[in-house]
This record gives structure tokens, C-alpha cells and sequence, in this order.
């Protein structure tokens, strides 16, 4: 697309100076030139009039005039992705508008910068010295006292998509609190990133359910927005305070990030584009033993899979032949770097300053690819290239379910254990649950 887009905007610029030396020569009007260059300028990419616009809870919430937060005393539980189609903060609008009084800022697992992938203390917000209280850190959940004078809770935090991200399960926790302490909740509704059309992957078992990586039972990908998942949460798990959900305009379920017309930013540090977001419901499935690195420290965290035993010829090769919808993958080497491209220190992630073997992940078709499913094959393929090396024993939490890892050692083919969890009792309830929740 970039080389036809090249491609085009040269042959339109040739033709408008042929126009205009005919012009020059013959004496004609240089009118059909001046046509030309503003035909091809109204059906040019660059002109932002022509992309979709979708507008989210953010920017409705500002479009009311911020009505609905007058006389309030608010606490925001966000992150550096909180920003409206403009890219102006969530924090920054409701300080400037004086109808409102914002107390306090809470924040997620990688902090309200998003750039730390460590356990995160509390802190002051430069800007505003407001009180930053971590909820990925000594605590999950707000505390009262971080809670004084505070009447209204508002979440705004864009989502990837998967299940075992955590951001959904301080989603819970804050709406739980909200109900103990007889707050309002608000929920500023963004894009599910990688569309919410479809959801896949197994329910997990009971006893990881409540966890941050399994807050409620749901797939792998649950295919949600923040504002359904917290319809879900309201309807099916008895977590019910003051619950006031702000819904996007514009969005359709078909939409991937990338087509909705709102400012990127990375939701984490190894989050980088949506590729990544689609492949990591299937790559980080296989990371939680650490024997393998996922790409974490490289360019391309999510789309790396490898490590310096691995034969990355040989899992190419392995992989390739198990034809996986829209999905091609190339024999690579990588190095995950000690710092990043800032030069500040990397989080010491798996294989750091070392070779590894394996394979880059390439998205060739984002409307077949079947991530979670693939996320199983990758499995399989690991077990059938290190052998001994590549154990699955460390992935239940991940993966979410016991049954999926011993059908694998027992030798059952991928495609048939995701055809078992699709028409589980526990997946199809789950699938009847968030049916009900869904707002768009």
C-alpha cells in the first residue's frame, strides 16, 4: 500500500507539471493543473477528514461539557493512555475545568507513564501534585484512606484484548471498592484493540479465578470493550456499585485500532503495535516458564520467539507445515537488549545480552489469523523441537487450563483441544454472558 501510495502521489505530481509546462509553452490556463492537485488532495490518505472517526468515552464525556462530574469530588484510575482523539490527558482536562475537584490519581501495573515493568510505588504527579497511589504495587485495590473525600471513581485505561492482561482485573477490583465505599463509578469506554467481533481461547480453572491474570472466568481473548467487561462484571458476578458507563460513538465491532482514527500509544512498554496485540493472546502463552524469550528488549517484543537452544530453522519449518491461518513465520536471530532505546535499564527480561535462535511471527492476514488456537500449536511446536528442553509444566496460568497442558503431553492434536473448549459447557455460558453485556 505505501508503494502504490509513492506510486500515485508521484504520477500525480508529473502529471500537474506536464500541465503547467503545456501551459507554458501553449499559453493554455493552468486551471486543469490547479484541478488536478485539489482532486488528488480531497482523496489523499494524509487528509484526516476522510478517516473514520470514532470518539471515545473521553472525548463524549468532554463533548457534554464534563455535566456529569459537576459538584463532584473525582479520583481517576489511569494511565498515560488516557487521552481523547486529540491526545490531550484525561487528568489535564478535568484539573482545568473548575467545576470539578479531582483529589487523587491511581494507577495500574506499568504506572501512570506506562513505561515501568516493575512493581510500581506510589508517587506525586509533577504537574498537578496530586497524589499518585499505585495499585500495582503493596497494594491492588484503593484503600480507604487513599479514598478520602473522594464520591466518584472514574476508569480510563485502553485495553489489549486478552484476558491475562492485567488492566481488566483492576477494572474489577476498583468497581468492587467503589461498591464497599458507596462511590460512583465511571467507565470512559475505549476500542477493543483487536476487534470485538470474536473471542476464543479456554475457560480457566476455578482455582486461578480471582487472580490478576484470571479475575473472572472468561476465554483468552474475551473480545470486550472495558465498558462490556464491566457490564459483565455487573450483571454475572454480583460486583454492582454506582455503575455510569460513557459509550463511544463511532465504533463498530469489526474495527481494529488502527481504523479508528484515534491517536496510538503503546499501552505498555512491550505493546507496540496491533500486530502485537493480536499475537500476544497467542506468543505469551509460552513465556511463563522462562525458557524461551517472547521478544521483550527487542523491536519487536511479540512478534521474537526464541532462545539461544532453540534451532530456529527447524521451528520455522515446523510451524510453516502446520499451515496456521494468516500467519507465516521466518527464521530469525535476535538479542534482547540490558537498555532501551532512551538508554535507560530494561527490566532484566529472559536471555538478556544473549543469541537467540527462533522465529519471527509475521501477520499476513489479520481477518483469518486464530491466535489462541495458534498460541497451542506454538506449544506443540516447542515440545517437538527442544524436547526435553522446553517443559510446559510452569504455563497453567497462562494457558488458564490444566486439561489443555496434559492433552498436549498426551500427544491430541492443537486443533482438536480448541475444538474441545469452543463446545465446553463452561465456554458456551461464557459466551451466553458476555452476549448480554455487549453495548455495541
Amino acid at each position: 500500500m505505501r508503494k502504490f501510495s509513492r506510486l500515485c502521489l508521484a504520477g500525480a505530481l508529473r502529471s500537474a507539471l506536464i500541465l503547467v509546462v503545456l501551459a507554458g509553452l501553449f499559453g493554455c490556463q493552468t486551471a486543469s493543473a490547479s484541478s488536478s492537485a485539489r482532486s488528488f488532495a480531497a482523496g489523499s490518505r494524509l487528509d484526516a477528514s476522510s478517516a473514520p472517526r470514532v470518539l471515545t468515552g473521553l472525548d463524549v464525556l468532554q463533548q457534554e461539557g464534563f455535566a456529569r462530574l459537576h459538584g463532584r469530588n473525582v479520583a481517576i484510575i489511569a494511565n498515560h493512555s488516557s487521552i481523547n482523539s486529540e491526545g490531550e490527558h484525561l487528568l489535564d482536562l478535568l484539573v482545568a475545568d473548575p467545576n470539578v475537584n479531582v483529589i487523587a490519581i491511581f494507577s495500574p501495573e506499568h504506572g501512570f507513564r506506562g513505561d515501568a515493568d516493575v512493581h510500581i510505588s506510589d508517587g506525586k504527579d509533577e504537574k498537578t501534585g496530586l497524589p499518585i497511589y499505585s495499585l500495582y504495587g503493596d497494594r491492588r485495590v484503593p484503600r480507604d484512606e487513599d479514598l478520602a473525600g473522594v464520591d466518584t471513581l472514574i476508569f480510563d485505561i485502553q485495553d489489549v484484548g486478552a484476558r491475562f492482561y492485567t488492566y481488566s482485573a483492576t477494572l474489577g477490583n476498583c468497581m468492587k471498592k467503589a461498591q464497599e465505599a458507596n462511590l460512583r463509578f465511571i467507565v470512559l469506554d475505549r476500542p477493543n484493540p483487536i476487534q470485538g467481533n470474536w473471542f476464543d481461547g479456554p475457560i480457566q480453572d476455578d482455582d486461578l479465578v480471582g487472580g490478576f491474570t484470571a479475575f473472572v472466568p472468561m476465554s483468552t481473548a474475551h473480545g470486550m470493550t472495558f465498558g462490556e467487561l464491566a457490564n459483565l462484571y455487573y450483571n454475572h458476578h454480583d460486583i454492582q456499585p454506582d455503575l455510569d458507563i460513557v459509550a463511544m460513538k463511532g465504533w463498530t465491532r469489526d474495527m481494529y485500532f488502527d481504523e479508528t482514527g484515534l491517536p496510538w500509544v503503546n499501552p505498555s512498554p512491550n505493546m507496540r503495535s496491533v500486530d502485537e496485540e493480536i499475537l500476544y493472546t497467542m506468543v505469551a502463552q509460552t513465556e511463563a516458564n522462562k525458557i524461551v524469550s517472547v521478544g521483550r528488549g527487542t523491536d519487536r517484543p511479540f512478534e521474537y520467539l526464541g532462545a539461544p537452544w532453540i534451532d530456529g530453522d527447524e521451528l520455522a519449518a515446523n510451524l510453516n507445515a502446520r499451515n496456521l491461518p494468516g500467519l507465516w513465520f521466518m527464521r530469525t536471530t535476535f538479542v534482547p537488549a540490558a537498555n532501551d532505546i532512551t538508554g535507560r535499564k530494561n527490566y532484566p527480561y529472559q536471555f538478556t545480552g544473549e543469541i537467540c535462535h527462533g522465529v519471527r511471527i509475521v501477520v499476513v492476514d489479520r481477518h483469518r489469523v486464530s491466535p489462541v488456537e495458534a498460541g497451542i500449536h506454538m506449544l506443540d511446536a516447542l515440545m517437538e523441537v527442544g524436547g526435553e528442553k522446553y517443559s510446559i509444566d510452569r504455563l497453567r496460568g497462562l494457558v488458564g487450563a490444566q486439561w489443555v497442558l496434559d492433552a498436549l503431553k498426551a500427544g491430541e492434536e492443537p486443533s482438536a483441544i480448541a475444538a474441545r473448549w469452543r463446545t465446553s459447557p463452561e465456554f458456551l455460558a461464557f459466551a451466553a454472558r458476555r452476549e448480554s453485556a455487549l453495548m455495541y
